[in-house]
């Protein structure tokens, strides 16, 4: 058992394999606050794209980081959504997972001096409360010395048929084979880039979600949640 006054739990692993659907069930589970970090950069990326700023334009995004006020709190409207994100008080939760905020979220997360604030923003909200925290350099980068690290994985067709079926349940257009695209040249992007790419923690725990449904994906975690913890 492990004692500490606040305590971090990580899932890392590529988009879509689970991380956030049983990241935040284990949370409620276990009574800890929830942060899925993937949406500070998906915010930020829906933030460019409003201001028409070229994704090449590192510096420009680099101050709009710095600038602009991205919240991210508990949901009080009933529409499936699991949080809600505020971009300087305005409401932009369900832009996050559109198909243009897909194709360039990976290569804005790739700019050192955005990792660098955003992963500091991460480290705030670890002090100080017991968390579950997804994304994808969590228990490598963010919160290495975390005592209870996941690495959760599943198949791409798998991957792009949630998002596909996701996309589909919340009225948003979509389509398959464009998310499966999407997914290949994300994976590329997040597992190549030379700073915090993706890859798997040390010591961490993992687990194929491929042919697993969410509830025995949280079922295996909360039996190594009360082994570990």
């Amino acid at each position: 058992m492990i004692e500490n006054t606040s305590i971090t739990i990580t899932i890392d692993g590529p988009s879509s394999s689970g991380k956030s659907t049983v990241g935040e069930k284990l949370a409620h589970n276990i009574g800890y606050n929830f942060l899925d970090t993937g949406c500070l950069y998906r915010a930020l990326t829906v933030a460019t794209l409003q201001r028409n700023i070229p994704i090449t334009d590192t510096d420009t995004i680099i101050k709009l980081a710095g600038d602009i006020d991205i919240v991210v709190k508990p949901s009080t409207v009933e529409d499936g959504r699991q949080y809600t994100v505020l971009i300087d008080k305005v409401d932009v939760t369900w832009e996050l997972r559109s198909s243009s905020t897909d194709t360039n979220v990976s290569l804005i997360s790739t700019i050192p001096d955005v990792r660098h604030l955003l992963t500091e923003q991460m480290r705030s909200i670890a002090k100080g409360a017991n968390v579950v925290m997804v994304g994808r350099d969590i228990g490598t980068v963010v919160v290495p010395e975390a005592p209870l690290k996941f690495y959760l994985d599943a198949s791409i067709d798998e991957r792009a048929r949630r998002r596909h079926n996701e996309n589909m349940r919340n009225g948003q257009e979509s389509d398959y084979k464009e998310i499966l695209v999407n997914l290949q040249a994300r994976d590329d992007i997040d597992t190549q880039r030379d700073n915090a790419p993706l890859k798997k923690p040390t010591n961490a725990y993992i687990i194929n979600t491929t042919t697993m449904k969410p509830k025995n994906v949280l079922k295996e975690m909360l039996r190594i949640f009360h082994t570990v913890i």
